[in-house]
This record gives structure tokens, C-alpha cells and sequence, in this order.
């Protein structure tokens, strides 16, 4: 299905999916918008959403199954409009998901368990929306691969992050809230503004009435975006993105500045859940 913008959609009462989760993926350019879709395909979303340029275009294959929604995100907040448009219009307690292209959810044991039993559990234990880390991802030799996107050759640092009190209103901290830091948004920091430096997200949520996205990646419900409840801790999640990588390369202020992404702390990145829990950037909680 093809509609020329998410209003369009929202009113079609046969483009609405019926069942969760449901992934947005929101694609700003044209790399690896066909590999982004199919890979959350495969981890078991049940209805995928691409919101894209019109000048873009669809794999063949996907035309089928994925809801294409002409969309503009070089517009002023156009992804919290987006994630928040869907939210009024899904069905209160829906697991929804959100991305850029060049990105990929891994959860724990995805291999053998669908995202959908992931988050199964996850309800069960009382909670509605889940963390995220933000792995960045870059291609091993920028010469060959200039827009730093390589899958078969692709790097993630193994070492070097950390997470920092939130503070509230009165400089407080927050209860159960940690900032997260690290990747290449921490080693080239000098070219990223302050706002934007943190990895995490809370990509997996339940929508609500009233709930709403923000800006930063977090919600206006405040356990929303919190990292585990208050018993124990609670499964966790990775996104591993080329997206830095590319802004970095591709922003005139910095791509010279970047003769290479890889350092001592470099990884090949083998495409599976087990690394990632190895290396501590995603946690199994309560679920085996």
C-alpha cells in the first residue's frame, strides 16, 4: 500500500494494522532503506511502516508487504511528528517500534525468538516501553566505502562506554534514568552537538492516550523512560546504526577531519545477539 502522507494513512481504515508490533522506519536517505526493512521483517514485526521521500523508491519485493508513506524528514520535528501521529492512531496498547534506515534492532536471542515473544515477556513483567542502546556501526576503510556503510565489513567499538545521572528539574536524579554514552558520537563529541551525543533510545513502547515523543528520544510519561523496574532488572535492547557514521563522513565540517573510523578498540561486528551481550550493550534481564 502507497499513501502520500501519514493523514492520508491515518484515515484509511485498512492501512491502520491490526496488531502489534508495528515498526516505523523512518528513511532520510536512500541507503540501505531495502536491508533495514527486511531485516525487521525477519525478527518478527508484524506490520512495518516505511515514511520516505516520494523520490524514492521500494525494493520490488517489499511493495506488498510494507506500508510506503511519502514523508519529508528534513522537515522541523519530523520524526517525534511522525512517532506521535502514529501513536494517536494505533490501538491503545500497541508495541510500536521506531528507526532510521541503516539501522537494525537486535534483542536478545533474536536468532531463535521473534521480537513479538520478546516483548510478550516483557509485558508481563508490568512494563510498557523498553531501553535501547544505540551501536554505531562504520564501515572498516572509509577510501573504499566513503559513506562509511559496509554490512560485510562493518566495525563497532567494544569498549568505551558509559552512562551518566539525569538529572531533573531541581538537578536531581531522576529514579531508574541514566544518560548513555559512548561510540563515535564520544570519540568525535567536537563535532556533535551536546543534545545529541547520548545512544540511548526507548525505541520499543506500548502506545497510550497522551502519550508523546520528544525531541531528545524520550517520552512524557517519565517510566517510559526509565531502565528497569523498580524489582529487578529488566531486558534490554540494541540498535546498531550506520547513521553517525554517515552524518559524520558526510557533513563537510568533519569528513576531512576522519580519515578513519576504526581504532584499538575496533570490532568486526558478526551480526548477532550473542556479541552483543558479550560485550554487556544489551541485556537478557529475567528472560533465558
Amino acid at each position: 500500500m502507497h499513501y502520500d502522507s501519514l493523514s492520508t494513512m491515518i484515515k484509511s481504515t485498512a492501512a491502520v494494522p491490526p496488531q502489534g508490533p508495528v515498526a516505523l522506519v523512518l528513511v532520510e536517505d536512500d541507503v540501505e532503506v531495502g536491508t533495514t526493512l527486511r531485516h525487521h521483517q525477519q525478527i518478527g514485526f508484524k506490520s512495518l511502516i516505511a515514511c520516505m521521500p516520494r523520490s524514492f523508491t521500494l525494493p520490488r519485493d517489499l511493495e506488498d508487504s510494507v506500508i510506503r508513506v511519502d514523508y519529508d524528514m528534513t522537515a522541523p520535528a519530523a520524526m517525534e511528528t511522525a512517532v506521535n501521529l502514529l501513536i494517536t492512531s494505533l490501538p491503545a496498547d500497541t508495541w510500536m517500534y521506531y528507526c532510521f534506515n541503516a539501522e537494525y534492532l537486535f534483542h536478545p536471542f533474536c536468532e531463535t525468538r521473534t521480537v513479538g515473544e520478546m516483548l510478550a515477556f516483557h509485558a508481563e513483567e508490568r512494563r510498557s516501553a523498553m531501553l535501547t542502546y544505540v551501536i554505531d556501526l562504520y564501515a572498516d576503510d572509509l577510501h573504499e566505502f566513503p559513506n562509511a556503510v559496509a554490512l560485510e565489513r562493518a566495525y563497532l567499538d567494544k569498549s568505551g562506554y558509559y552512562a551518566l545521572a539525569r538529572p531533573d528539574e531541581k538537578e536531581h536524579p531522576k529514579e531508574r534514568q541514566l544518560s548513555f554514552f559512548g561510540g563515535l558520537r564520544w570519540r568525535y563529541e567536537e563535532h556533535v552537538p551536546a543534545a545529541r551525543r547520548k545512544i540511548d533510545r526507548i525505541a520499543l513502547f506500548k502506545t497510550k492516550p497522551g502519550l508523546s515523543l520528544r525531541e531528545d528520544h524520550t517520552f512524557s510519561d517519565e517510566e517510559y523512560n526509565t531502565y528497569a523496574c523498580k524489582w529487578h532488572h529488566n531486558l534490554t535492547s540494541a540498535i546498531c546504526s550506520f547513521r553517525t557514521a554517515k552524518a559524520l563522513k558526510l557533513n563537510p565540517g568533519s569528513t576531512f577531519d576522519i580519515p578513519t573510523f576504526t581504532w584499538h578498540n575496533s570490532a568486526p561486528f558478526e551480526w548477532h545477539s550473542r556479541q552483543l551481550l558479550d560485550l554487556g550493550l544489551m541485556e537478557p534481564g529475567q528472560w533465558f
